[in-house]
């Protein structure tokens, strides 16, 4: 790390702790040069999460929309929102974990339906017939004897 003060290269740290409810560390150096001290911050780096919609629009990765639609498909269902936003958690973690720059709202969607479906049914099927544009009760039906014959 470069001193502020005479630009010597050479610093060394003298004190570390964790900063901001432990997202960074503050960092205390001393330069070997001048012997002045400063404090330096380290955070790490997000990487931007860019998602490309039906229409081919691009626009920021924004959590609370999947969080919305969960949220909206658990409405009356015995679910706590610890469970809901541990959910959110979990398909926040699968996406983030293909460390792609880009991704489709497509494949958020098939993540997060995979994610309800093993967690509640109903909300899933609820999901589902938003996420999917279910035309009719016949694809709603269609939809729902999937999942009993899968459960048989």
């Amino acid at each position: 790390m470069k001193c502020p003060f005479c630009g010597e290269e050479n610093t060394r740290v003298i004190d570390s702790r964790p900063a901001d409810d432990n997202n960074s560390i503050r960092r205390r150096r001393q330069c070997d040069i001048c012997s002045k001290r400063f404090t330096t911050y380290e955070k790490v780096e997000a990487i931007p999460l860019v998602v490309i919609k039906k229409d081919l629009i691009r626009e920021p990765y924004d959590r609370s929309k999947i969080e919305s639609g969960v949220f909206r498909s658990c409405h009356k269902r015995p679910i706590s929102v610890d469970q809901i936003n541990g959910l959110v958690d979990e398909v926040e973690t699968t996406i983030f974990n293909l460390e792609e720059k880009e991704i489709p709202s497509s494949r958020i969607g098939s993540i997060v339906m995979e994610k309800l479906k093993k967690f509640d049914q109903v909300a899933y099927v609820r999901f589902a017939s938003v996420y999917r544009e279910f035309k009719d009760v016949n694809t709603f039906m269609d939809e729902i004897k999937k999942i009993l014959d899968k459960d048989n």
